[in-house]
């Protein structure tokens, strides 16, 4: 690799990649070697350059998803503390949750109870929170019988 981008900064200088990763956090693509500062500033300019850090700390990861529930999609380690962060940040960050809980699905849907639609296991409670914020959202109840039994607990008229 040469030592210069599109941008015109030195890869090899560290002082030179933390001024550019300060500007445009998504440069962090192009070090090589990326110390805890650069990729700290990296994604404390834009999140979505956790997808570029080559060491993902917790606490890393823990910024870039309170910053932005989506950008869990790119944590390559999902802790249960990380995905509760993300789904409190957007609940539909669940899209990326690859182990669901209940308590990570209840906190989803309490922030957005459209999320409902991303649960894999909807249980009574999940599904009564979501649909109990926000009526519309019990089209999302996939299972039929579970359709009913929290319309009939929320006392929703339903055809």
């Amino acid at each position: 690799m040469s030592n210069y981008t599109y941008q015109g900064f030195d890869v090899n200088d560290e002082a030179e990649c933390l001024r550019a990763v300060r500007r445009i956090g998504s440069e962090l693509r192009f070090i090589e070697n990326q110390t805890p500062e650069i990729c700290k500033a990296a994604v404390m300019e834009t999140s979505s350059a956790i997808q570029y850090v080559k060491d993902q700390t917790e606490e890393l990861c823990l910024m870039a998803v309170k910053k932005n529930g989506f950008v869990l999609e790119y944590v390559r380690n999902q802790t249960p503390e990380i995905c509760l962060e993300a789904v409190k940040q957007n609940g539909m960050a669940l899209k990326y949750v690859k182990e669901q809980t209940e308590e990570i699905c209840l906190i989803a849907v309490q922030e957005n109870p459209f999320a409902l639609q991303e649960v894999f296991d909807q249980t009574f409670d999940v599904c009564c929170k979501a649909v109990s914020q926000e009526e519309y959202a019990i089209e999302y109840i996939r299972d039929k019988e579970m359709f009913y039994k929290v319309a009939k607990a929320l006392n929703i008229e339903v055809e």
